[in-house]
């Protein structure tokens, strides 16, 4: 694989109180939690030594704040194009609500009552991607999961409606695009990389 052919990495925003709660967290411009501000640097940890032709944030404060506390507030510009999806009448509610009244609902497919469909999703991404596409040299954005997701499978061709469901990510996780020996060939280089997340975790004792 040639070493010179860019490499887009992707950051998803730390935790906030939604994405703890499982609610459909759109346009609601929520800030992080203190355990989202620890990942949200833990990410800059990961991110040290990488150099980048350009850095883009949603202009979500979710998204920017994890880019400020990751170390990049001062160089990165706000993309309109990267906030999350639009979820109109579903915003705040959660999958489970949701499927009792729509037991087969995919937000991929049907996308929501007031809100964005799949097909203008999928032009915002079509439109982030041709942008990456043309910056000669590695670029780090800080986005939304679904949003992100839906990106990635226009990134490498795919139609959203049917593949973004199987690109799960946790919060503050780090992803890469890139290509494999050509700009012909687009490629996931890495998915949901949480190593530098995680926690220690402290061994506990079962009462008898």
């Amino acid at each position: 694989m040639k070493n010179d052919l860019p490499i887009v990495y992707l950051a998803r925003h730390g935790e906030t109180a939604w994405t703890l709660s499982g609610q459909h967290t759109g346009l609601t411009d929520l800030r992080l939690t203190e355990h989202g501000e620890r990942t949200a640097r833990r990410l800059g940890e990961r991110l040290k030594g990488l150099t980048f032709a350009k850095v883009f944030t949603s202009p979500l404060q979710r998204a920017r704040q994890t880019c400020e506390l990751a170390g990049f507030g001062p160089i990165a510009e706000i993309d309109p194009d990267l906030v999350e999806w639009d979820y109109g009448k579903y915003e705040g509610r959660r999958g489970a609500e949701i499927r009792v009244e729509r037991p087969d609902w995919n937000l991929f497919r049907d996308g929501c009552p007031g809100g964005e469909t799949p097909l203008q999703v999928s032009a915002r991404a079509d439109r982030v991607v041709s942008r990456l596409r043309a910056i000669p040299g590695n670029v780090l954005a800080f986005t939304s999961g679904h949003f992100m997701r839906v990106m990635t499978s226009r990134w490498l061709g795919l139609e959203p409606t049917v593949n973004s469901r199987y690109f799960m990510l946790s919060t503050a996780s780090l992803s890469a695009l890139g290509y494999e020996n050509d700009r012909s060939r687009p490629v996931i280089r890495f998915w949901n990389d949480t190593r530098h997340v995680d926690e220690p975790t402290v061994a506990t004792h079962a009462s008898p």
